[in-house]
């Protein structure tokens, strides 16, 4: 488990803020699918994230869940609702076997705030979910679901292959069974091979296609001339 002097945030502060900060960081265990606050829910404190994975997600009025991301930690999580001090934009989920969350209250919080290295942690860390935002902003609005599916292979191939499909498809925010359907039409146009459930890329320059034109169909025939008659 991270330890609270180990935050960046927390770091470079005079030590003799550590053993206060431990002192009025309340910490709370959490087991898988523990929700730590749900969608609308209120806070008087900021959320650190010690242990585990959670995820971050918000509900449509017809009940579809969409994941604007994972969070491992160290992390900062709910800034703008504690700051703001107003309710949390999105519902918080561990999917992690077991996690670790530490509270510090708004009072601490703003009394931290007149050190310049603890502000800019905090500007750094609500700076970086606006870059999140934009980047599943763009996904959802602009990259089909083939595309979406193009880019993780070819970001995350290591992780790809650690998670089972409903993992993935809950990422991507499609469901499990058009996740197979896209893996499936990969495979049959030989851009990606599977053995032992492990995804290994056959042409990276297809997917790439796929992401550019924003369509599967934009890569029927793509394979090099050497690679067809390999």
């Amino acid at each position: 488990m991270i330890k609270i002097e180990e935050i960046p945030m927390f770091s470079n502060l005079d030590k003799k803020f550590h053993k206060e900060l431990c002192d009025n960081i309340y910490i709370r265990q959490f087991s898988k699918h523990s929700i730590v606050f749900y969608e609308g829910d209120s806070s008087d404190y900021l959320h650190i994230l010690l242990d585990g994975q959670v995820r971050l997600y918000k509900t449509s009025p017809k009940d579809v869940m969409v994941q604007l991301h994972r969070l491992n930690p160290p992390a900062i999580i709910g800034e703008y609702a504690c700051l703001e001090q107003v309710a949390f934009p999105a519902t918080c989920e561990f999917i992690s076997d077991k996690g670790t969350i530490g509270l510090l209250h708004f009072e601490k919080v703003m009394e931290y705030l007149k050190d310049p290295i603890f502000s800019l942690s905090l500007l750094k860390s609500m700076t970086n979910k606006v870059m999140m935002l934009s980047s599943l902003v763009h996904k959802e609005t602009i990259l089909s679901s083939e595309a979406k599916v193009a880019d993780l292979l070819l970001n995350e191939t290591k992780n790809f292959n650690k998670m089972k499909n409903n993992e993935i498809a809950s990422i991507l925010n499609i469901t499990p069974e058009t996740l197979s359907r896209i893996l499936s039409k990969l495979k049959k146009q030989n851009i990606i091979s599977s053995e032992n459930h492990i995804i290994k890329i056959s042409n990276i320059e297809a997917l790439h296609i796929i992401i550019e034109k924003n369509t599967l169909k934009s890569c029927v025939n793509c394979l090099s001339k050497e690679q067809r008659s390999s």
